[in-house]
């Protein structure tokens, strides 16, 4: 496994969207001149430790309530009034986090490089257990309130008492060949644990079993290239109503029944970073730069705004009338939802940002690849 490993770093590199063929990669594209219509305000700032650290992580930070919890590469997690920036608690547990942060039910939930899953009392940053799972963990852990579930990079998924970290129990994927480095986190309901995988699937299990309730194929891997049939679903789950969305790395963005997992409908597309969802659209970074707007109604585009291409976009977010991303130089965007044109920019870190930003309400926080977490709103 240790070639797989290594390629697991290029990939991620590769993924900025320039194809295994090319014979010059062509630079990220020069920021274009805007109108401001809107103004992003900064509400406080916070330095969380190291941040994402020098690997491809995405430690996108979690809110639960009045509290937003973020983690860096290196342990230090911090709990902060998510209104004014006061730290509430702050813990360092010394140890190489690469899944975070998942919160709910009273614990705060994270995943080490080591194979280590560690939940923490929500209110003191207490530990309350910790248990070791088969692979690496690069995505949040998720809670329904009586179970944590955990994918691993190997796409294997562990189920965990949520009171004591006892596992109740662990189901077995065969991962795809070659895949990016990362993980999508699992989606947690009453019923089921729905996870996307690196060889373009969705699995749904049981919650309380572990046993398979549906399966579906998002992508199909194609090319005769190992890189050609890269399929994997990096960017993470978004569920809504009874809707799950998803999108794979060269081949589809789709929409879920949660219940059936029947395909309502899909679009072929690239992205490794994930999906949005607002007043009826679906928003998609691609892997090429370019963010697209879709109808659910048409699975039809509705605008595709390309002049960010190659600058290694973040998942995108909706914030209020907007949808906003991240980009490698450390900006936020915030592009019209209705035409996809810029409306907004503001600088954030100046390491990048590849973390999906975080919003709730009239707050977007944003957290920086160099740890820079930072509340912005709409003046």
């Amino acid at each position: 496994m240790r070639w797989k490993n290594a390629a697991l770093l290029a990939l991620a590199v590769l993924a900025v969207g320039c194809s295994s063929n090319s014979k010059k990669e062509l630079p990220p594209a020069e920021l274009p001149e805007i109108t401001e219509e809107v103004s992003l305000e900064k509400g406080w700032s916070r330095s969380i430790g190291e941040g994402q650290g020098e690997t491809y992580n995405l430690l996108v930070p979690a809110v639960d309530g009045d509290v937003i919890y973020a983690a860096d590469v290196e342990g230090v997690v911090m709990a902060i009034n998510r209104f004014d920036g006061d730290v509430i608690w702050k813990q360092d547990l010394e140890l190489p986090v690469s899944g975070a942060v998942g919160v709910g039910s009273g614990l705060v939930m994270l995943g080490t490089l080591k194979g280590e899953v560690v939940a923490l009392d929500a209110s003191t940053g207490e530990e309350k257990w910790r248990s070791r799972v088969n692979g690496e963990v690069l995505a949040p852990p998720a809670s329904n309130g009586d179970v944590v579930v955990v994918q691993t990079q190997n796409d294997t998924l562990f189920a965990f008492d949520a009171s004591t970290g006892n596992q109740r129990w662990m189901f077995e994927n065969t991962p795809a060949v070659l895949t990016l480095r990362g993980t999508g986190g699992p989606v947690v309901t009453n019923r089921l644990a729905v996870a996307g995988l690196s060889s373009g699937k969705v699995i749904a299990l049981d919650v309380q079993r572990g046993i398979p309730v549906w399966e579906q194929r998002v992508a199909v891997p194609q090319g005769r290239s190992e890189l050609d049939r890269v399929v994997d679903i990096d960017g993470g789950l978004l569920l809504s109503a009874d809707t799950l969305y998803v999108a794979t790395y060269q081949g589809r963005v789709a929409a879920l029944d949660l219940e059936s997992g029947r395909v309502l409908w899909q679009r072929e597309a690239s992205s490794y970073a994930g999906v949005a969802q607002g007043f009826g659209n679906v928003y998609v970074s691609l892997a090429n730069g370019s963010v697209e707007g879709i109808d659910e109604r048409s699975a039809s585009a509705l605008w595709t705004n390309d002049s960010l291409a190659r600058r290694q976009l973040s998942a995108p977010e909706v914030f209020s009338s907007y949808v906003a991303v991240g980009d490698y130089e450390g900006y936020v965007h915030l592009l019209s939802q209705v035409d996809g044109h810029f409306v907004g920019r503001t600088k954030v870190d100046g390491d990048g940002l590849r973390a999906r930003p975080l919003v709730v309400g009239e707050w977007m926080y944003a957290y920086g690849n160099g740890g820079k977490l930072v509340a912005l709103t709409i003046r």
